[in-house]
């Protein structure tokens, strides 16, 4: 039987069924009704096991409601994060995206770079050893920052025609936001050359065809992080 992920970020909810580390077709949902939206998965079919990452969080009526959905229900908690010695402040993403990234790079450190509302760099060892990270911005986020905390600067969006240096004010917002995000993740890079430098998030491609650098994009490692906890789940019961 199928297994049913969940990603609830602080935008968008990603959905994907899986058998075993295989996952199946990705759904994105951008409303508030995530519970409904999760119940309609589940009334196409029953997952063995469900295990969801929620950056925010669920009423005790509604972990009940989903565990009714599902033969085994795993919520990304302090207790699952303790369980595989990650710091317990970690958000549910980062954390399977760390996941993920011992399984797919075992035997090497990695620079882990997520790129939604935020962008957060985290940093593990050949061992696995969480090392730590940082949390900035994400690309959008500094868009909507400079428009609103600003008197006269427009909401501007990005595309693949960025210039160096800005002609316009659309074109220098779009020019050092985008700039300075290099900036910030090349300075990350140069300082951890021995690392796997992973790409993740909605604007991962966006970033990584821009970079010198050797980059892995895996634009649902936190899915594939989630993918890894049922299918450990399974195997030990």
């Amino acid at each position: 039987m199928a297994n049913l992920l969940i990603d609830i970020g602080n935008t968008t909810l990603k959905a994907s069924w899986a058998e075993g580390m295989t996952l199946g077709k990705t759904f994105r949902y951008q409303g508030e009704k995530k519970i409904s939206f999760i119940l309609s998965q589940t009334s196409k079919q029953k997952p063995e096991i469900m295990v969801i990452s929620n950056v925010r969080s669920f009423s005790s009526q509604e972990v009940e409601r989903l565990r009714g959905e599902c033969g085994h229900l795993i919520i990304l908690n302090e207790e699952v994060l303790k369980e595989r010695n990650l710091p317990s402040y970690l958000t549910p993403d980062r954390a399977a995206s760390v996941i993920a990234s011992r399984y797919l790079f075992k035997g090497k450190g990695c620079t882990i770079f997520d790129f939604g509302a935020t962008l957060t760099i985290d940093k593990i060892d050949a061992e696995g050893n969480y090392l730590g990270g940082n949390v900035s911005l994400g690309c959008r986020t500094r868009f909507k920052a400079l428009n609103r905390y600003s008197k006269n600067l427009p909401l501007v969006d990005f595309d693949d025609d960025v210039p160096s240096l800005g002609n316009s004010v659309q074109t220098a917002i779009k020019s050092g936001v985008i700039s300075g995000m290099l900036f910030e993740i090349n300075g990350y890079l140069s300082n951890n050359t021995e690392n796997i430098s992973v790409f993740t998030g909605g604007d991962a491609n966006y970033f990584a065809k821009r970079m010198k650098n050797c980059i892995f994009a895996v634009c649902n490692l936190v899915l594939m992080g989630l993918a890894l906890i049922a299918f450990e789940y399974d195997q030990r019961n």
